[in-house]
């Protein structure tokens, strides 16, 4: 009885098959090699051309205009330089699988490797890890040092300026909305959702408000008006110190049942007031977590509409990257075209489909802040419109 059966295949078949596994993934590291060098010239590129017209210009003015001196203006110019440079990453994705397989089209080795029994499916995974690669480098640089450097840039501006807008914030105002107590022609009381408070201060030096005015509706029977000269927050009790002022306690006719003047006065309101005159940083120079819990200050003021664009805003920080994916799913279709693709072909090409993204970008970000669309659908619909497109032609190119 036979126990063991050796393997049928041969000594010629195995060789075939290790062979063909060398060189597929010898073409992998051909096909990447092939697209590196685009995409460093395409980051090269559009990063020049973008900070020609986004900052250059400006920085030139203000050096006309505003008296900014060219060194603090190169500072300026440098910090900048990360966001836009993260910006290109997705443009020279799209300009690097144009050019390389564009090339390799043109030199007929797409329709060798195709004779080969490669896929054109099978052609494209190189390009794919390459994006899926330069979409983490992109989000760790949007989180980790774009934010920092867009943050650095603006204090320098703003020194050189002789503008510190940290702490000379001015009319900051808060509004906090929960149930109200409303009474009932029966003498009872109801229960209902409004404004319960609103907190105003002419002005923020970074450590007092000045001018401060604290209405409060919690209970329409009887509303509360406190104005005092200053305010601060003291972070060991968790509560509001006000000084030199007055309280207005006023009846629903309007008269002022009683009125109060104080020296010192303790209240327990909420601090976000005080986030909201100390946050005043733009998106750009916030990373995800700092900007989930701006987004958690405004919304508990109740100011909906700005809640919306910073929602945009968020989720854009997730889905622009991924435009390395989606911008490399049309490329690579578009390069694998059995027609020669010269380099300046392919460079107008990429800027046309830049262009026609980012207008798309633009016109679903603001349907997103006035609220057509829904944060994530504003910020992901551009990639998923590419990507399909992509797919599209992608699957019309394996015919």
């Amino acid at each position: 009885m036979k126990l063991y059966s050796p393997p049928t295949h041969s000594v010629g078949q195995l060789s075939s098959t290790f062979s063909l596994a060398c060189a597929v993934g010898l073409m992998d590291r051909y096909v990447l090699s092939e697209m590196l060098l685009p995409f460093l010239f395409g980051v090269g590129a559009f990063t020049t051309l973008v900070m020609a017209v986004g900052s250059l210009f400006e920085l030139v003015r203000l050096v006309v205009e505003a008296g900014l001196s060219i060194s603090a203006a190169l500072q300026v110019f440098a910090l900048r330089a990360p966001g836009i440079i993260v910006l290109t990453f997705p443009m020279s994705m799209l300009l690097a699988t144009l050019l390389a397989y564009g090339r390799l089209s043109a030199d007929n080795e797409i329709t060798a490797l195709r004779g080969c029994g490669v896929s054109l499916y099978r052609l494209v995974v190189p390009a794919l890890i390459l994006s899926l690669l330069v979409t983490t480098l992109t989000f760790l640089f949007n989180e980790l040092v774009v934010p920092v450097s867009n943050r650095q840039a603006a204090l320098t501006l703003n020194r050189a300026l002789n503008r510190d807008p940290d702490f000379r914030r001015e009319n900051i105002l808060y509004q906090e909305f929960g149930e109200i107590l409303a009474p009932e022609p029966d003498g009872s009381f109801s229960r209902r959702q409004g404004l319960t408070r609103q907190f105003y201060a002419r002005s923020f030096d970074g450590q007092q408000m000045r001018g401060v005015i604290v209405l409060d509706f919690s209970n329409e029977a009887l509303s509360q008006i406190l104005l005092a000269q200053r305010g601060r927050w003291d972070p060991q009790e968790n509560l509001w110190v006000f000084e030199e002022g007055t309280n207005y306690i006023v009846s629903p006719d309007g008269t002022y049942s009683n009125i109060a003047t104080f020296s010192r006065q303790e209240l327990r309101l909420p601090r976000a007031p005080l986030e909201l005159a100390q946050e005043i940083r733009s998106p750009e120079e916030m990373n995800i977590r700092e900007l989930n819990h701006y987004i958690e200050v405004i919304a508990s003021s109740g100011d909906l509409q700005r809640v919306r664009r910073l929602q945009v805003s968020l989720h854009q920080k997730y889905a622009i990257p991924f435009a390395c994916l989606a911008f490399t799913l049309i490329g690579s279709p578009l390069g694998l075209r059995p027609q020669r693709t010269s380099s300046s072909l392919g460079l107008g090409i990429s800027v046309l489909i830049i262009f026609a993204f980012y207008v798309l970008l633009f016109i679903t970000q603001a349907l997103g802040q006035i609220g057509t669309l829904g944060p994530a659908v504003a910020a992901w619909l551009p990639n998923l419109i590419c990507m399909a497109v992509g797919l599209g032609l992608l699957y019309r190119a394996n015919q």
